[in-house]
């Protein structure tokens, strides 16, 4: 693939608000009083020449194409429809973008990817054909199997973050694939064709905000960390 192959970013927004206890979808939950997924797709405005798709459960299209208005958002952006899970949803982004490009796929709920992060994994991804981020375990971590439990070595395990990059080509095959619960991510997607997955280091403060308290730690991550760069 030729190194200027063009960026989008495919922003997965199908999710709902049940793990944060909100009838709203946490993506649009108020973050410093805009939306969750206006901080998120503003991480990406630093890259030029770069296309948007956002996907959006079906019931939340008008409500989001309202946000804009509301709050004056004007990214230019192409909209897909989400499906049942996370993987439908994706393959359903993929269907927007074209077979040549390098795309990012990323959580609507992740409003953190730092610069550098986004571009370790978008040129390994331009290198190698795909390049997902990943930061050490610091907790100790056990094992369960049955009715007991074991120690692990943590050193050998690293929490998996997106945005997640990927030839186009590559990763819209993968998706050609019938969905199991055993898809978490994409890397797991394009891993079950036989595809090695390529790490790069991502920062700790990319949380995904998926409980009630991930809402006060995003809060504090952009109060004393985002505002004092």
């Amino acid at each position: 693939m030729h190194l200027e192959a063009t960026k989008h970013i495919l922003i997965v927004a199908g999710g709902s608000g049940s793990r944060v206890g909100s009838y709203l979808p946490k993506q649009f939950l108020l973050l410093d009083g805009k939306p969750i997924l206006f901080h998120t797709i503003n991480s990406f405005l630093f890259l030029d020449d770069v296309e948007f798709t956002i996907v959006i459960s079906p019931d939340y299209i008008d409500y989001w194409k309202n946000l804009c208005s509301q709050y004056a958002f004007e990214v230019p952006h192409k909209i897909a429809e989400g499906g049942p899970t996370r993987f439908h949803s994706v393959k359903s982004g993929l269907k927007k973008i074209s077979d040549d490009s390098v795309v990012l796929i990323h959580d609507a709920a992740r409003p953190f990817a730092t610069k550098k992060t986004i571009l370790r994994v978008l040129e390994l991804a331009k290198q190698k054909g795909n390049a997902i981020p990943a930061i050490k375990i610091n907790s100790s971590m056990r094992e369960i199997y049955g009715s007991s439990n074991r120690v692990v070595n943590r050193d050998n395990l690293r929490e998996i973050q997106t945005p997640q990059g990927f030839h186009s080509s590559v990763i819209k095959e993968a998706y050609k694939k019938n969905y199991t619960p055993s898809f978490t991510d994409d890397a797991s997607v394009l891993e079950s064709t036989g595809d090695s997955i390529n790490l790069v280091v991502g920062n700790p403060e990319n949380i995904k905000i998926s409980h009630a308290i991930d809402l006060v730690l995003a809060e504090g991550i952009l109060t004393r960390i985002i505002h004092k760069k």
